[in-house]
Formats: C-alpha cells, structure tokens, sequence
C-alpha cells in the first residue's frame, strides 16, 4: 500500500477542485493507496520556495485566464464554482485538525469547501467557520476555542514546516513516495503513478 499525502489551503480554487475528486480517488485506489490530507499555508510555502512576486490577484490577466481554467474543470468534474468574498482561510485551515480530533475531518473539509468555492463564502469572516461547524453538528464556540488554542497553532506550525521540508510550494500537492504531483491538472499522474503506468 501506497500512501498519498495531499495538501490544499481553502484559499485556493485549484484546491477547492482537487478535493471534490478526493472521494472518488479514495474509492477507486483503495487497493493500492491510503490517502491523508493536510491543511496547509499556500502562501508562506510559496514564500520559503523563493516565489517572491505578486500574487495572481494582482495580475489581472493571469487572474483571468486562471480563473477559465478553474470553471473549465468545475464543468468537467460537474460541481459548481463561484470565487470566495474574501482570502483569508488560515483559520478554516487550521480547523481541519481539530474536526480530525473531533472525528468530523471529512464532513468538515466538504462543508468548508462547498461554503468557500461552492457557494462563494466569505471565508475570512468568523461566522462563515460557525456556520460551517454547526452544520456538522459540532459547537461553534468550543471549536473555535480550540482552533485557537496554542497547542492547535504549534500542530498547524508544524504542518507548514513538514510541508515546506517535503518541497510543498503550491495547493493542491500530492506526494506518493518522493514523487511530487503539483496541481488539480496531475491528478490524472497521481493515478497512473499508483497504477504504475509511470
């Protein structure tokens, strides 16, 4: 058995799109392949990888273009698709380890997921992780104080540097082995490379 680490920020559409296809990988590859998710900050890998220049925000061609390819693969994959209020998810990011704790992790990625990129939430705003959580099933407040905890923040932490420390610069990023697939556009080499077509 293989194992497939796969790391997304909610920031970013590509992740968004990758993790709606995570169900049908687990299912298609549960003979050869565990996969585990993590949550990380795209930006500050982006920044240790030595990717200094702006961000495709600021870039209003690239943003267009970019923005046709993510609605082109949200056709494909049949899922919707409309751009978040706002760009701040470090909070939604590290709320995946606690929903872990709290034996939540998948229905929480998938609300938080359809909320942000679905739905075009307002990810920054508070209220958007209460809502998300209560629609789980799970206690806003005590979520929230433990997405905030110290030990929580130090866990996150750590998975930004393990992250970095596996050559981790973009979302999504899966890693089978010590091979790095970087983008929604290479699931389809993450598959041939679990069923060893390269």
């Amino acid at each position: 058995m293989k194992t497939v680490d796969y790391y997304y920020d909610f920031v970013s559409p590509f992740a968004y799109l990758a993790l709606t296809q995570i169900p049908r990988l687990m299912k298609e590859y549960a003979d050869v392949a565990e996969f585990r998710g993590h949550a990380f900050n795209m930006w500050e890998a982006r920044l240790a990888a030595g990717n200094t220049g702006p961000s495709n925000r600021e870039m209003p061609r690239r943003l267009k273009v970019l923005m046709a390819d993510a609605n082109r693969y949200a056709k494909r994959y049949g899922v919707p698709l409309k751009q978040t209020v706002s760009f701040d998810a470090q909070r939604l990011n590290r709320g995946v380890y606690v929903a872990r704790d709290m034996g939540k992790e998948i229905e929480y990625v998938t609300t938080v997921n359809n909320g942000a990129w679905g739905s075009g939430g307002d990810i920054a705003n508070p209220a958007f992780m209460d809502e998300c959580v209560s629609k789980i099933g799970l206690d806003p407040e005590a979520f929230a104080k433990a997405v905030d905890s110290e030990e929580n923040l130090a866990r996150y932490e750590k998975e930004n540097q393990d992250a970095q420390a596996r050559g981790v610069f973009g979302a999504p990023t899966f890693v089978v082995d010590d091979e790095i697939f970087w983008g929604n556009d290479r699931i389809v080499w993450v598959e041939d490379y679990l069923r060893g077509r390269i």
